[in-house]
């Protein structure tokens, strides 16, 4: 005989559960109970946050039930950031509350890129994703990419790129997250940053996060955010003393030993004791985020990749030591092998951004052209690792030969340069060609020069390894005639008004006059030159010949060659809205740019072929084929004695050499 349940009973524990709230959003708990990692990661299976201590309190603040309107993260490149932090947060607030949610990204393409191969892969693996979203394999937000509604039909995720301002107005949004933030670049309508951060103004209780990787330190947009904030660094007990203090670089780099990368550690400021990689994971369990700017208007966090469980510490080692040119070092997990195989970082800016996290900071002006002037002029010929060439001679320690070739209304100039190991860089010669790159004149000077045979201080003869051409300008006649050479030779490049990214990208099409497409051949290069300008003036200011990036003039150049090379100051200017942009200008409107500019383009074609990834090998075997001394030929009874190049006095000149002078040798 069974017995009935009272019907009062069953309705009010209903009601109870109807009316009793849903547990606090956790943003931590969701990770571990959405996320497992596959075998294409470095740490598969489940998350543990135990690995990932110093998200805890990063999700805290990110959780709609903290106070705080802000959030900043500043960290390094491949940190879990996306997977860890963005994808979570979105998941928590959805699955916790009706909800309309806005994603930046800097490019279209780059949203399109975390929809496909980020976000919707974690919407088929996470349950609580695919319970909110769906699938999106079938039937509802099938086809839907950037604009994703709730299958619950209260709510919506809208992905936009910073590039299209109209993706950022009419709409409110309640979480607004601006992903790689120092990588927004003003529009014609306005600043992307205001514009997504004034999408969640109609909300009392909104949280707006910047999360991004570091850029340029005088426009970095997540960094002017960091600096506002309480600028947060976690801090771990030293595993000998206790005392408490967070991972630097300063720490760090003091304890790389160029001959043992493999045993790259840090060292405790307070005991001196030695850390180890295998003191790391211990150390990030029992660790804490200290804010350090009591100021601050938003919590701000800096995490770099010493923290990153998936990485060891002799990988950052090793990156430095490519960064710095160190060669054929051994070592327990760095061996010279895996050294000379591994590419060159491009740039320091690279390592500061993608494994630091931090700003690079820029040289924002040249050197006086006066002194860099008189320090070829007047350089004693006893000084140590000081070789002074005459124009038109190319050194002999193994280089890629180049030049930049600027075209303007009344002449061509061309700047001829060579690049060896360790970022070094010469001034071979620079050529006035008096006539249009339109005209047949300049066509067969260029193509002249292209032919030529040049010497080296050894005697060995060398040709151009690539030329690069301005597309700025006439591009029509700069196309016609770089397509009667093979791309290897001759390419085309186009400065760029990009504050970041990378220093070379293939052009996109354009369009001829007569509305046809043009073919780029893999010849079209557009440059980012505000920063290649700034690598360029950081370096001249180096004097130690020995030391790394040390750029070399012949003698004989002239003032007015000096004064262009070093025309333009980076200033920093400030809009309407508040963001500073920085551009580069004459530093005396009197002064030219044209060396400067084709130090740029023949820098380019250096690039092009190699200068930045070219590993040991590659330079020892070009130092052992350029390098040598030209081989002995039998004299002519009637010919002249020759006296080899190498030992010629140099001779002081005033000015540039004509076209006739470097074509006759």
């Amino acid at each position: 005989m069974g017995f009935l349940i009272s019907a009062s009973v069953v309705i009010a524990g209903a009601m109870a559960q109807a009316m009793t709230p849903p547990d606090p959003p956790d943003i931590t708990r969701w990770c571990e109970e959405n996320i497992i990692f596959d075998e294409r990661s470095p740490l598969p299976g489940p998350f543990n946050i135990d690995r990932f201590a110093f998200l805890r309190e990063i999700h805290e603040v990110l959780s709609p039930e903290h106070p705080c309107r802000e959030v900043t993260v500043r960290g390094s490149a491949q940190i879990a950031k996306t997977v860890s932090v963005i994808q979570p947060t979105l998941g928590a607030w959805h699955e916790y509350t009706a909800l309309d949610s806005l994603v930046v990204h800097p490019t279209m393409s780059a949203a399109t890129e975390w929809v496909d191969n980020k976000w919707k892969p974690m919407r088929r693996q996470a349950p609580s994703l695919n319970r909110t979203f769906g699938d999106g394999l079938s039937g509802d937000n099938r086809d839907a990419k950037f604009n994703q509604e709730t299958l619950a039909r209260n709510g919506s995720l809208k992905v936009a790129s910073a590039g299209s301002p109209a993706d950022l107005t009419g709409t409110s949004r309640r979480l607004v997250i601006m992903d790689d933030l120092s990588k927004y670049e003003m529009t014609d309508k306005g600043d992307p940053e205001a514009l997504a951060e004034s999408r969640a103004s109609g909300f009392e209780d909104a949280k707006i996060a910047r999360i991004s990787t570091a850029m340029i330190k005088s426009t970095c947009r997540i960094t002017r955010a960091f600096s506002r904030s309480d600028q947060r660094f976690y801090n771990m007990p030293c595993p000998h003393c206790g005392n408490m203090a967070p991972f630097t670089w300063e720490n760090f780099r003091a304890n790389i030993n160029p001959e043992r990368l493999g045993s790259a550690c840090f060292s405790c400021d307070s005991c001196g004791g030695v850390i180890g990689h295998g003191h790391k994971e211990q150390m990030i369990c029992s660790g804490r985020w200290v804010a350090t700017n009591p100021n601050g208007d938003h919590p701000g966090f800096h995490i770099w990749r010493a923290y990153a469980p998936q990485r060891d510490w002799a990988s950052i080692a090793i990156e430095y030591a490519r960064l710095m040119g160190w060669t054929r070092i051994e070592g327990s997990q760095a061996t010279a092998e895996s050294v000379k195989k591994s590419v060159e970082a491009e740039t320091e800016q690279t390592f500061y951004n993608d494994v630091l996290g931090e700003p690079f900071e820029q040289a924002s002006d040249a050197p006086d052209w006066e002194a860099l002037r008189d320090r070829i002029e007047n350089a004693d010929e006893n000084d140590d690792g000081l070789r002074i060439l005459s124009q038109g001679v190319v050194p002999s320690n193994g280089v890629l030969f180049t030049a930049g070739v600027d075209c303007q209304d009344d002449r061509t100039e061309v700047h001829f340069k060579a690049f060896a190991r360790n970022r070094r860089r010469w001034t071979v010669d620079y050529v006035i060609i008096p006539h249009h790159i339109g005209s047949d004149d300049c066509r067969s000077a260029l193509n002249a020069l292209l032919k030529k045979e040049w010497r080296t201080e050894f005697g060995q003869s060398l040709k151009l390894d690539m030329l690069a051409i301005d597309g700025g300008t006439y591009t029509d006649d700069v196309w016609s005639w770089a397509k009667t050479h093979p791309w290897s030779r001759v390419i085309v490049v186009k400065g760029s008004s990009t504050q970041n990214g990378p220093l070379m990208v293939p052009m996109k099409f354009e369009r001829r006059s007569d509305g046809r497409a043009k073919r780029r051949q893999k010849r079209g290069f557009l440059l980012n030159v505000s920063m290649m300008k700034g690598n360029l003036y950081a370096w001249m200011r180096i004097e130690d010949p020995a030391e790394r990036g040390f750029s070399q003039y012949p003698t004989g150049l002239g003032d007015e060659f000096y004064r262009q090379i070093t025309s333009e100051v980076k200033v920093l200017k400030r809009s309407r809205t508040g963001v500073v942009t920085a551009s580069w200008e004459l530093a005396e409107p009197t002064r030219r740019n044209e060396v400067l500019d084709t130090e740029l383009y023949a820098e380019a074609a250096a690039r092009r072929k190699g200068w930045a990834s070219l590993t040991d090998d590659q330079w020892d075997s070009l130092e052992h084929e350029r390098g040598q001394s030209a081989p002995d030929v039998q004299p002519d009874l009637f010919e002249k004695t020759v006296i080899p190049v190498a030992a010629e006095k140099p001779k002081r000149r005033t000015g540039k050499k004509k076209l006739s002078e470097i074509l006759n040798g």
